[in-house]
């Protein structure tokens, strides 16, 4: 197991080497309840993450006192190395994430319609759910 995915809470597989877990990066102050951050291990060994609230790869890694270099296997020479891709996410994964952070919309849109005023913490979870949906789309190659 990559040494990041020790350090995780809510680590859940979603398939072949790959899954969810809670993000530690800075966005998540108070915890993320509801796991955001996207993993995969490439056949290669290394080990792509994704945040859909947009911590980057190195907030996450050094909010559990990382380095980039531990999401890559050594090489026999010892050194790291690291290969593009051009989607690295599964698109089951993509559509969780949009999956979940729909039902928070229909649950507020259901309470607008009730005449329930939403509260700043309402707002501010609105926000992050457009900003976690965005990230979603460009996870997926989709750019606006």
């Amino acid at each position: 197991m990559n040494a990041l995915l020790q350090h995780l809470n809510n680590v859940k597989s979603t398939g072949k080497d790959h899954g969810i877990a809670s993000c530690p990066g800075p966005i998540h102050e108070h915890g993320d309840r509801h796991p955001s951050m996207t993993w995969r291990i490439r056949d290669d060994g290394a080990l792509l993450i994704w945040c859909a609230a947009g911590c980057s790869a190195y907030e996450i890694v050094s909010a559990v006192g990382l380095d980039m270099s531990d999401l890559f296997p050594p090489r026999e020479d010892g050194k790291h190395f690291a290969k593009s891709e051009r989607r690295p996410f599964p698109a089951a994964d993509i559509l969780r994430a949009l999956a979940s952070e729909s039902t928070f919309l229909l649950i507020a849109a259901a309470d607008l319609q009730a005449g329930r005023v939403p509260t700043e913490a309402d707002r501010a979870r609105l926000a992050l759910a457009a900003v976690r949906i965005q990230s979603a789309l460009a996870a997926g190659g989709i750019h606006e």
